[in-house]
């Protein structure tokens, strides 16, 4: 086999290069899970992996259950899909509550308060109940529960880590919690090795090649699960170099090609090791804490550059702020992806602005 091409393979196997499907549920299936700490951000992740996306089309995927959101892993947000959510959590929940014990105990939070909260919740949420941020807050409030610094954040990712609530659809533009029982049925539990051997096959064959350390950085999981989940799904993977996945054809993969990835993306976020996808010495340009709290722009493969958007009536105007100065392919390649863009929002046009680093 010759030199492995990750960025190439990775953008093929993360349906970037050449989306593949039509539905939301369908992309979220095959990744396993999408950060959506940023909720638009996370949509138009979707939305470049789907074949005719629209932000219309993954809204209304989003309030008819057919994504969910939740804390599910590292600890953050991710979408995943109703079908998967249960055995995710039972396999992740306690990993996420070690990770936030610490801040527990600094914010005083016990199961005497989780235990009052989780009956507040579920009396007010019951009978189908979707309610906003706001109403709950002030739910928990009348109720005698402290919710000011942060302990409202980590009160409502302990009930989701206990499989009591989980997204509702959108209430204007605030999003809502429901009980999880009333958005998805219950369903049969599953063995250990059988989720760990599923999450291992979901995360390789969509975001491979990737590496055991990278596995481990995404699930959250410990290095011993994730070799063990790995151990039971190997026979499928094609090994090279320490690097796992599941088809070494690469196929056509379009050359000179675009994208405008949201801050949080899959193709960045999902590895611990990015240094395939940027030069050492752009790292600081992106920002200091890391490539993935910025929109980033993609040539290639590589992130040459970060972007900002702002919306107008019927206009997205956006401003990329390259690393180096673009070659007249790259610009078109980027003008196309912000037509893409554009046509994502259902907007008549997008407009590009470029502003150079000042060296």
């Amino acid at each position: 086999m010759p030199g492995l091409n990750l960025t190439q393979l990775r953008l093929r196997n993360q349906h970037l290069n050449e989306p593949g499907f039509t539905k939301p549920a369908e992309v979220v299936k095959w990744l396993g899970a999408v950060q959506a700490q940023d909720y638009a951000g996370a949509k138009w992740a979707i939305g470049q992996r789907l074949m005719n996306g629209s932000d219309k089309i993954i809204e209304k995927a989003f309030n008819d259950g057919e994504i969910l959101r939740t804390h599910v892993m590292r600890p953050t947000w991710h979408f995943v899909a109703p079908q998967d959510i249960r055995w995710m959590l039972d396999l992740t929940a306690a990993r996420v509550r070690a990770i936030a014990a610490t801040r527990h105990r600094q914010l005083q939070l016990d199961e005497k308060v989780f235990s009052k909260c989780t009956n507040t919740l579920t009396r007010v949420l019951e009978g189908g109940k979707q309610l906003a941020r706001t109403q709950l807050i002030d739910t928990l409030r009348n109720a005698g529960i402290k919710i000011e610094e942060q302990r409202f954040v980590h009160i409502m990712m302990e009930m989701e880590l206990r499989q009591l609530i989980c997204s509702g659809g959108t209430e204007g533009k605030q999003l809502t919690y429901t009980l999880l029982d009333d958005r998805v049925p219950k369903t049969a539990a599953i063995s250990r090795d059988e989720a760990l051997a599923t999450m291992a096959g979901r995360y390789f064959a969509s975001h491979g090649p990737a590496t055991l350390q990278d596995f481990a950085w995404w699930s959250g999981l410990t290095v011993a699960d994730c070799k063990a989940g790995l151990e039971m799904i190997k026979s499928n993977l094609v090994n090279k170099d320490g690097y796992w996945f599941a088809d070494p054809e690469i196929g056509t993969v379009k050359q000179n090609r675009a994208y405008l990835l949201p801050n949080y993306d899959e193709y960045i976020v999902s590895y611990k090791d990015r240094s395939a996808t940027i030069l050492e010495k752009n790292i600081d340009k992106a920002d200091p804490r890391g490539t993935i709290f910025n929109h980033t722009v993609i040539v290639n493969g590589k992130i040459e550059g970060i972007w900002k958007r702002e919306l107008k009536k019927e206009t997205v105007i956006i401003d990329i702020t390259p690393f180096k100065l673009l070659s007249k392919q790259a610009n078109a390649a980027i003008d196309s992806a912000a037509k893409r863009y554009a046509k994502f929002l259902e907007l008549k046009e997008a407009v590009v602005k470029v502003h150079y680093f000042r060296i």
